[in-house]
Formats: C-alpha cells, structure tokens, sequence
C-alpha cells in the first residue's frame, strides 16, 4: 500500500504543476493539518483515491467549511483495508482557537478514543499534527509536543505516527526519528511517500478481535 502524506504547505508539484504519474500508485492520502481546503480537495480529486484529515492549529475555517470529498478521523480509528488509522489532531494551546489542547485536554481525547482502539485490537498509524514531546518538538509553547503521545505509543505499539506542525524552515528539521515503542515518527510537513508493506498489518477483518472481526465478516456478506 502506499500513501500520499501531506502537511502544512501546499507545494507546487502536487498543485500548480501537477503529474497525474507523480500520484498514480498512491493508494490512500494522509493530512496531518494546515492546509487549505481547496489543496486537499484538489488532490483527492485528482489522485482518485481516499483522503483522510487531522486538523492543525490553523483551520479553524473547517469548521464552517470543512474541505469537501475528504473525511475527518479525529477521535476515530479509521480502518482502511484493515490498516488501523487513529486520528488525533491539533497543537498545544497558545491562544484560544478550536484546535488547540493543553496536556490535559489532549490525554482526555486519548482517554475517549481507548474504547475504539481497543475495540480494533489496536492501531497501525498514528495521525496527529503535533509531534511528541522531545521527538522533534521545539521549545516555544506553540510548537512543544505532547507527552501522552509517548504514552499512548508505549501502550499500544503502532508501527508509525505520522505529523507536521514543525516546518523544515524553522531549522533543526529531521524527517524520521525512532521511538522507544519501536515506532517510526515521521515528520510529513510539505509531503512524503510512504510504502506500508502487505503483512505488516492485520489486514482487513483479522485484527484478533473477535467482535470487531466478525463485524467486518458480516459487512462483507451483506455486500456480496
């Protein structure tokens, strides 16, 4: 499978001078926030395949006007052909705004997602728009990272997180930095491929939980 992540700056090769060969084997596109609406509804468009959101700190106007074709997973495990997807969006708040948690409010979204992470048996990819505290972070308020991110990886073990918010302008960019839960921090900001070999999760309805898999198991027959 391979995905199209993007975050936080709308280049020029995805938009103004787009290739349709540049995206054809993309099977699934990632935001990870900070993007204008008509970007993300331009590339779901024309990549002709899924586009999944977290929100950044700065699109506060999706709440009005939320970016068309393209679905928001924050607070939700997304399962796409069985690749686990949580979303968990925003920064640290630095001023009042919609997409904005302290610690506090982020480990109480964490908290509220527990019951569908556990219901899926777990998540593959993690899709926030911050980073983890000290995992590529800075120390001004607005760009420090969330501790209970490190938690949360810990305890659940996904194979990659997936975030922006740090600009490769700000200086001391890293694109990829390893965790101690053996997950792969990918820093997305502008855009990356991502290649998630077959076998590397669970594939769709073998997840190990029993209940959640025979949902799926019946939603298959249902469509047949």
């Amino acid at each position: 499978m391979r995905i199209l992540a993007v975050a936080d700056v709308e280049e020029p090769i995805l938009w103004d001078y787009f290739d349709r060969d540049y995206v054809k084997d993309v099977d699934l596109i990632l935001s990870a926030g900070d993007l204008k609406k008509s970007y993300l509804e331009f590339l779901v468009t024309m990549a002709n395949c899924p586009l999944l959101y977290v929100h950044g700190n700065h699109d506060s106007r999706y709440q009005n006007d939320p970016p068309e074709g393209c679905i928001c997973i924050e607070e939700k495990v997304f399962d796409f052909h069985g690749l686990r997807i949580l979303g968990l969006g925003g920064s640290m708040r630095y001023k009042e705004g919609p997409y904005m948690y302290n610690e506090s409010e982020m480990e109480r979204r964490i908290l509220k997602t527990t019951p569908a992470i556990a219901m899926k048996n777990g998540f593959d990819i993690l899709l926030a728009h911050s980073p983890i505290r000290g995992f590529g972070d800075l120390n001004d308020l607005p760009h420090v990272g969330y501790s209970c991110f490190s938690t949360l990886l810990m305890r659940w073990k996904p194979k990659l997180m997936l975030h922006g918010h740090v600009h490769k302008s700000y200086g001391h960019f890293k694109a990829e930095r390893e965790h101690p839960s053996g997950a792969r921090i990918l820093n997305v900001c502008g855009h990356m491929f991502i290649d998630i070999p077959e076998g590397s999760y669970p594939g769709e309805g073998k997840t190990g939980s029993p209940l959640y898999d025979l949902y799926i198991a019946l939603q298959k027959r249902k469509m047949k």
